[in-house]
């Protein structure tokens, strides 16, 4: 018996580079940042002898959360100043980055979870806090249950809508079978997606602002001006992006900013306010914080 190999279509090469691209881009996530939040633990712990488990742990994560979100702002602003029509132009990064900084994500969740263990363990002399545990877990989960969902719906829905790719075969004009595909959102939405890498701009200086708090410089000026710029830019990037992406998009397709919604599928309007929602609650938080530190400082006076 003869067998006779079908020659590879130029189809099915392009389709093998690309993934070994996204998988490449899905090695290196995998290794930078859980490399980074080790390298900086020893390197911590080798500078500041005097910290325990706790400060060690709890500054190399927000190092950590503050590298990945100033990359993830830098592909944000490549990606949206790219892209002249906000609907159909496509950027390489936008695929390439999903898949490296969802390795950031279960980095993050096991590194809030080991500060909230070394935490608990420190303030408290039960028992239960002396190893991991399904309390530990508990108690971790109950804490920071908006924080875990968040970053699960980040791996589990907004990856796989970016990603997924559905796989179909088609007859050629040569009336050969060819593999092609195509992503589940159509290539679309680039500039969009953009816009939700750059509201981690805010990240950077919340992280600064509790590192600070972690070296007692909680009531210094430095602490003062990183508040200011942290309520700033989380307003900026995290709240008035939503309305922003709405009117680039009524300016694409010429219809009034009100009917945008309308014009929308209903899907799309959906996931936004899924994301909205958190960030408005998270801004609430941090008004708060700012009016008990301001309240604070002014009885100090």
């Amino acid at each position: 018996m003869i067998l006779i190999q079908r020659p590879r279509t130029k189809s099915c090469r392009t389709t093998r580079k690309a993934h070994n691209i996204m998988l490449t881009a899905w090695a290196s996530g995998a290794v930078v940042f859980p490399g980074l939040f080790y390298g900086l633990g020893k390197l911590l712990k080798f500078k500041f002898r005097h910290w325990d488990d706790a400060d060690v742990v709890t500054v190399s994560e927000r190092l950590v959360s503050a590298i990945h979100a100033s990359i993830s702002t830098a592909t944000g602003i490549t990606v949206v100043s790219s892209c002249k029509n906000v609907i159909t132009d496509s950027h390489w990064l936008v695929n390439e980055f999903v898949l490296f900084g969802s390795s950031y994500m279960l980095t993050d969740l096991f590194a809030m979870y080991l500060s909230h263990y070394h935490i608990k363990r420190l303030r408290c002399a039960s028992n239960l806090h002396n190893r991991h545990s399904q309390q530990t877990m508990k108690a971790f989960l109950a804490k920071d249950w908006l924080l875990v969902l968040h970053h699960l719906a980040l791996i589990l829905v907004f990856m796989p809508i970016v990603l997924v790719r559905i796989y179909c075969l088609a007859l050629s004009v040569m009336n050969t079978h060819v593999a092609s595909y195509q992503f589940y959102r159509r290539g679309l939405g680039d500039f969009f997606l953009g816009c939700f890498f750059i509201t981690e701009f805010s990240t950077p200086f919340l992280c600064f602002g509790k590192i600070l708090i972690q070296l007692g410089l909680d009531n210094s000026r430095l602490h003062r001006i990183n508040g200011m710029l942290v309520l700033l830019t989380f307003f900026t990037c995290r709240i008035l992006i939503f309305p922003f992406m709405y009117w680039m998009y009524a300016r694409q397709v010429n219809i009034p900013l009100h009917r945008v919604a309308f014009h929308l599928p209903w899907h799309c309007n959906a996931g936004n306010l899924t994301i909205f929602a958190p960030q408005v609650y998270w801004f609430y938080l941090l008004l708060k914080k700012a009016k008990r530190l301001y309240d604070k400082q002014r009885k100090v006076n």
